[in-house]
Formats: structure tokens, C-alpha cells, sequence
């Protein structure tokens, strides 16, 4: 069997996954002096967050907007540290154009503070309070995560720093704990408000995969007011997968490797601790191990426990089974003629319908736009990306797979079409992903997305920690502490690797 050459020095790591999460891990160890290998099986890194191009178009995959890249941003840090440019991008203003069944006036979530709360008394009178709320909260936690705390702690180590990044003004937070945002809103008398909580669903179920009834509020409190300056939402120059590019360039620089189209079947566990993964090459079939220091798992929680097999824990094991099911994506890609796009149509949307049909468990759809010269689509052309979260049991039970994917994709573009000119002459290429293709391209088990639902039992400090209970086996990506998003896993990725350095 092979056996890789890596960098002498004084920890080896591999890491199983090349979505961002892995790759920052990768890279920021790699930068840092240890030996870091890291395996993907998919055909280009990035996970959920890579591209794909077509007839000229260039599609994000999953993934369209970046949160962190504004000074002291995440991504604005790590970049830094790694000495490499932060990519080109455009703040979302507004960072999402949101419109209710029946209603052709949007409600724009706009980047300047001030702006958004004009636009919220407008939309939503009397509901102040309740948003007053979403912000002190919102300003206290985000000086906390500034300070990074390690959550959940697993360790005294891990506490030392949860400790250290507390302040009196943390505590404000603690009284909200254990409540949801639907708690805060009977709170306020605003339980009853059903366009102000069909547009908190919305946005919710973007960030905390759950409706407003079951989102931790500490967690929405951030979800909701991160696209505000001086933080924001951005639109990145060219696509998504710049993202990846850059860290690859830097780990490379750095001395690590990246293998593609190599998959981790296993991962080994002598005394308690992970030493070895088997991988396979998918060209040739070979098949190999390879010993390692640390293992950092960029997948979900529910993968980890499929790569330990008889080596995972019970407890563990069973924490994740019982786990609510997640959701599944099913998405559309339309590469178009602009005279298909409105004019000043925001480069993003959310659109929710009062009518029954296939698309999606609240029937709502979540658009990308691409604009002239952000490098997506040929001149005088556009891109259109419209996801919406699903059940993916149907798509692995289905009999016909092809008649329901062409079913959700016409369900689609007919009510895309009710805000876009789609017709057979504007639209040039269509093409559809579901579960089924998440599963097979990002080797998430049954083409979940998302990361596991922001409720309080799995949220923060009661989630899922970076530290497992296997000794060196360290979990990084959507599944832990913050969530979703690329920002979310970055900071993900920067615990693991100062819990690694913590231990030499």
C-alpha cells in the first residue's frame, strides 16, 4: 500500500472532508508547523460551498453569501493569520428581499442598522420591544464570541476559555438561556403577529434550520442581526469557490496536501483514541491506511459515528440517533437571459406561497441572483439559484426519482416565474440537485444540509463539541458550535486548532 510523505514535524494530522471547515483547519495547522493531509472525496474542494460551471455559467453549489469578512470578521482573521487576500466581494444591501404570500412589496432586510429599523416599524408596528431585545442580546453574545470561548467545554482547558471570554455584561444573556424565540415573542404580546412570525420562520429556517417556535433566541438574536453593519452579508466576486482556492493556496504554500476523489472509509481507535483512517482511492481502488497524531472530521455528526463503526461510542451514538431528523436541500439552477431579470432585483431573495404544492416543507424559496460583471454568468447573462429545504426520506423511497425531481423542478420555475420572465426563449440551461445529489457530490449521509436544527438542546453550550469523546478526534463543520454558514464553520475550524496546540 502507499504511504503519503508529509512534513516532518512535531504532530501529524489528517483531515477527512475539504468543505471549508476542513480546509481552514487544514490550512491554519498547516501554517502553524504541523503536518496536515487532508481527503475529500468529491471531484473539487469547497463541500456545500463549492461551483460547478455550465454553457458558460458558474453555479454555487449550496452556499451564495459570506458572513465574516469585515475587519475583525472571521474570515477576515483567519485570512490574515494565513497571510493571503480576502476575496473580493460586495455587501448585500439588502441582505434579503423577503416577500409574504400575496404581497408584491418586499420587506427588505437592510445592512444600515437604522435603515432596517425604519423598515421593521413600517412592516411590523409595535413589535420594537421585541427587536430591542434580538439587539442587546445580539451586542452582548457577539463580544463574547469576539473573546473565543470554547462551547460546549469538554475539558479543563476547553473551560479555562469559555471562562476567560466572559465579562459582566455576558450575564445579560443568561436569563435567555433556555428560551426560544417564540417564548420571546408571547413575551412581548406578539404571539398572535402571524406576518411577523412567517417572516421570522423564513428567515430562521435559513440559519437555524427550525421555525421561530423552537430557535434558541440566543442563537436568533445573532442570526438575525448579522447581516446589519458593521458586520453584513457579501457577494462574493466571481463565485464561492474563491473561498476554497485561496485556502488551498495556502495550505499548499504551507507545505500540506490535498487529495481529491479519495474517500476515508474508517476511522481507527486504539485505547480510546484515534491513531488511523483507511482510505480508498476512488481512480484506482486501492486501498490503504494511514497512521495520524490528531483526526479532524469535517462531516456531520451522523457521518463521524458511520466512520467509527464499532468504535463509536454508545453514548455518543445514541445522542445522534436520537437526534430530529434534518433536512434535505432541493435546489435550481437557471442560467438565463437578463432581459429574465427585473430591474434592481436584490441578489437575494426569499419568496413564501400560500399555494399547496411540492416544493420544499413551508413552501418557500430562497433565490440567488448573479449581476452584471461579478463573473458568473457570460455578459448579457444571468444566473437564478432558488433552494428550499425538503424531507429527503421521499427522494431515497421514490420509485420514480426522475419524475419527482422533474416534478419539484417544474413546481419551481412556475413560481419563479411569478417575479422572473422565465420563458423557453430567457431561459438557456436548467439543471436541479436533490438529496440524492448532495449525498453522492458532498458524501453528507442522505444529502443533509444545514447542520444539525438550533434548538435548545443542540445549540451553543448544549451542542455537539469539537472535542470528541475519543481522544485526538476532533469534529469541525456545521455540526458544532456556531452553526451553519461559512463564517460558522471557519470559527469552528480556529477552536479545533488551538484545542490541538493547546495539548503541545
Amino acid at each position: 500500500m502507499p504511504s503519503l510523505s508529509l512534513n516532518n514535524s512535531q504532530s501529524r494530522v489528517i483531515v477527512i472532508g475539504a468543505g471549508i471547515g476542513g480546509l481552514t483547519a487544514a490550512a491554519l495547522l498547516a501554517h502553524r508547523g504541523y503536518s496536515v493531509l487532508i481527503l475529500d472525496q468529491a471531484l473539487v474542494p469547497g463541500g456545500c460551498a463549492s461551483t460547478f460551471k455550465r454553457q458558460g455559467f458558474i453555479f454555487d453549489v449550496g452556499a451564495t453569501q459570506v458572513a465574516g469578512l469585515e475587519p475583525g470578521g472571521i474570515h477576515h482573521r483567519i485570512f490574515s493569520e494565513l497571510n493571503i487576500d480576502l476575496p473580493a466581494a460586495t455587501p448585500c444591501d439588502p441582505a434579503c428581499a423577503v416577500y409574504l404570500p400575496g404581497e408584491s412589496t418586499p420587506i427588505n432586510v437592510w445592512r444600515d442598522p437604522e435603515k432596517w429599523k425604519q423598515e421593521r416599524q413600517r412592516q411590523f408596528p409595535g413589535s420594537d420591544p421585541f427587536w430591542q431585545l434580538l439587539a442587546t442580546l445580539f451586542n452582548a453574545s457577539w463580544e463574547f464570541q469576539g473573546r473565543d470561548p470554547v462551547l460546549p467545554p469538554r475539558n479543563l482547558w476547553d473551560l479555562g476559555q469559555l471562562i476567560k471570554a466572559v465579562r459582566p455584561s455576558t450575564f445579560i444573556t443568561a436569563p435567555f438561556t433556555f428560551m426560544t424565540v417564540g417564548d420571546a415573542l408571547k413575551l412581548y404580546g406578539l404571539g398572535n403577529d402571524k406576518r411577523l412570525r412567517k417572516f421570522l420562520d423564513l428567515q430562521l429556517k435559513l440559519y437555524s434550520q427550525v421555525s421561530a417556535e423552537e430557535t434558541a433566541l440566543l442563537y436568533a438574536a445573532t442570526a438575525l442581526s448579522v447581516s446589519q453593519s458593521p458586520q453584513g452579508l457579501y457577494h462574493l466576486q466571481g463565485s464561492m469557490q474563491v473561498l476554497s482556492d485561496r485556502l488551498v493556496e495556502s495550505l499548499e504554500r504551507d507545505g500540506g496536501k490535498l487529495l481529491m476523489r479519495h474517500t476515508v472509509e474508517k476511522i481507527k481507535v486504539e485505547n480510546n483514541q484515534a491513531n488511523a483512517v483507511v482510505i480508498r482511492n476512488q481512480k484506482t481502488g486501492e486501498i490503504w491506511t494511514e497512521t495520524a497524531d490528531h483526526v479532524v472530521a469535517n462531516v456531520t455528526v451522523q457521518n463521524l459515528v458511520e466512520l467509527l463503526a464499532e468504535n463509536a461510542p454508545s453514548g455518543y451514538k445514541q445522542r445522534v440517533e436520537e437526534l430530529p431528523p434534518a433536512s434535505g436541500a432541493f435546489v435550481i439552477y437557471l442560467g438565463v437571459d437578463k432581459s429574465a431579470i427585473p430591474d434592481e432585483c436584490p441578489p437575494h431573495l426569499q419568496f413564501l406561497y400560500d399555494i399547496n404544492g411540492p416544493i420544499g416543507e413551508n413552501n418557500s424559496l430562497f433565490v440567488s441572483v448573479s449581476h452584471e460583471g461579478d463573473g458568473r454568468a457570460p455578459k448579457g447573462k444571468a444566473t437564478i439559484i432558488a433552494s428550499s429545504f425538503v424531507d429527503f426520506t421521499p427522494w431515497w423511497n421514490t420509485q420514480d426519482y426522475q419524475g419527482l425531481k422533474q416534478k419539484f423542478t417544474q413546481d419551481a420555475i412556475s413560481k419563479l416565474s411569478q417575479y422572473f420572465y422565465l420563458k423557453p426563449e430567457t431561459i438557456i440551461h436548467v439543471e436541479a440537485a436533490t438529496p440524492k445529489t448532495f449525498a453522492h457530490f458532498t458524501g453528507r449521509e442522505k444529502g443533509i444540509v444545514g447542520g444539525i436544527g438550533q434548538r435548545i438542546p443542540t445549540f451553543g453550550p448544549f451542542g455537539f463539541a469539537n472535542r470528541t469523546p475519543i481522544n485526538n478526534l476532533w469534529l469541525v463543520g456545521d455540526s458544532t458550535h456556531p452553526g451553519e454558514g461559512t463564517a460558522g464553520v471557519s470559527y469552528s475550524a480556529l477552536t479545533v486548532v488551538r484545542q490541538i496546540q493547546a495539548q503541545w
